[in-house]
């Protein structure tokens, strides 16, 4: 029996289509969110035999648009439970002075506003429902600042500050907050930031054994299924090859 509807944006890749799979086999019906709406429907066929799955295809960037599409639910997914706010990128990795603004704006309005924009929409349900599970994907960026890391750095220091924000805001309203801050993962993150450049990506994961998506994906499923009266409110998870943003122990190669 199918108990409880997850929304998760960034749903198409990553961590959030890892995530996605593994609450559909854990029978968590799905609202699915992200720009590639061809993605969305291969993932949702590809669930519709584990869970319900709805799909939602938006920029978390224009708040008009992320009102409207949860404006549009259908009453069988009109009760959320828990809110995974996933999508999230970084663009460029450059001194601060050698800096796109472009880059930068898209960072802020990605990871901040439309993590804003998303949960402005979805809070009143839970708040309504005095009960809800919010996760916010942050990373190791969110606790170190990197060289030539600074505005994604910036962006994911102001994610772990809202996440401890809402804490304090929901509490109130038995609304659980947790933010998960994963160090090396190996996704299309790095093919982003390095804007295609694949060579330049691959790279980033050579000589260590990274994380997977599936192995974020497997904490956030731990976190959401705590008892009512735990929230494990932060967590940060490094490959075990990683130290900090700066030291990791990569095998040498011939």
């Amino acid at each position: 029996m199918i108990n409880k509807t997850a929304f998760i944006t960034g749903a198409t890749s990553g961590i959030g289509k890892a995530t996605a799979v593994l609450f559909a086999k854990n029978n968590i019906r799905l609202i699915l969110c992200g720009r590639r709406k061809e993605l969305l429907l291969k993932l949702q066929k590809e669930l519709s035999s584990d869970t319900d799955v709805h799909i939602l295809s938006f920029d978390v960037r224009d708040n008009a648009s992320v009102k409207k599409a949860i404006a549009s639910l259908p009453a069988n997914f009109s009760d959320i439970d828990i809110l995974l706010n996933n999508a999230g990128n970084a663009h460029g990795l450059v001194s601060i002075q050698d800096g796109l603004v472009d880059d930068w704006d898209t960072m802020i309005d990605v990871n901040v506003k439309g993590l804003l924009y998303v949960s402005k929409a979805i809070i009143p349900i839970m708040i309504a429902n005095n009960s809800g599970f919010i996760v916010n994907i942050g990373s190791i960026a969110a606790k170190e600042v990197y060289p030539k890391g600074n505005v994604y750095c910036a962006s994911k220091h102001a994610v772990d500050a809202l996440n401890k924000a809402m804490r304090i805001d929901l509490n109130p309203y038995n609304i659980r907050v947790s933010a998960i801050h994963p160090g090396a993962v190996e996704t299309a993150f790095s093919e982003v930031r390095f804007k295609g450049d694949e060579k330049k990506a691959s790279e980033v994961y050579k000589g260590f054994d990274a994380l997977q998506a599936e192995d974020i994906a497997d904490i956030i499923n731990f976190v959401v299924t705590r008892p009512a009266h735990v929230n494990i409110e932060d967590l940060l998870v490094y490959p075990t090859a990683q130290a900090n943003t700066t030291i990791l122990n990569r095998r040498s190669y011939d």
